[in-house]
């Protein structure tokens, strides 16, 4: 099994974190015209809107964050590697490709559709067998939350349809992607960890 670097415990941590404070930062600059239970985040990220810049800005960051903790990972196996990586590249495109201020978008929309998927699928890509394997990367923790992050994005798509509570339906999902990663990597640093306490 390969050894994890210790910086991608970093570069993972500020995933979640820079997602969470950019929308919630963004939030309070758009003030009472903005309802993050019914609105994307997406719509924080409209140009023109008060504190457009500062989602945009998260985005790339998330971005920059998933492409680095994909390329540190080497425990992971490739093809979830990749599909994280996608997730970063997603990120990046989002932000390149905002939301219109009013209205939908297509190419938003199906960048979006991409990350999402990318993101629910890259745990179960990520697995690795054999009788030494970080927990996160076992097949049983990988499934399930490849599991719950693919209801999670079906609970966002339904919302949107319904229009119902997108917002709180995008954060949820969203929260769950962008920790996930982490605790794959703070699995992979304790797994190594304990093997060099045996050797």
């Amino acid at each position: 099994m390969r050894s994890v670097p210790k910086w991608v415990l970093l570069s993972s941590a500020c995933a979640p974190a820079v997602l969470i404070i950019g929308w919630m930062v963004a939030a309070s600059l758009r003030g009472s015209a903005y309802d993050p239970a019914a609105q994307t985040i997406s719509v924080l990220a409209a140009p023109g809107g008060s504190g457009y810049w500062v989602m945009t800005g998260a985005f790339i960051a998330l971005g920059a964050c998933h492409l680095l903790t994909a390329w540190g990972l080497r425990a992971a196996a490739a093809p979830g590697r990749v599909a994280l990586a996608a997730g970063g590249v997603s990120a990046l495109v989002v932000a390149v490709v905002p939301a219109p201020s009013s209205g939908g978008s297509l190419s938003h929309g199906s960048v979006t559709v991409v990350g999402f998927t990318v993101l629910a699928a890259w745990p179960l890509l990520a697995v690795r067998t054999g009788d030494s394997v970080p927990w996160a990367l076992r097949p049983l923790p990988s499934l399930g939350a490849t599991a719950v992050m693919a209801v999670g994005a079906a609970w966002f798509l339904l919302e949107l349809h319904l229009h119902g509570v997108a917002g709180v339906a995008e954060r949820a999902v969203t929260t769950l992607q962008s920790l996930w990663p982490f605790v794959v990597a703070l699995s992979c640093v304790r797994h190594s960890a304990r093997e060099a306490l045996t050797r």
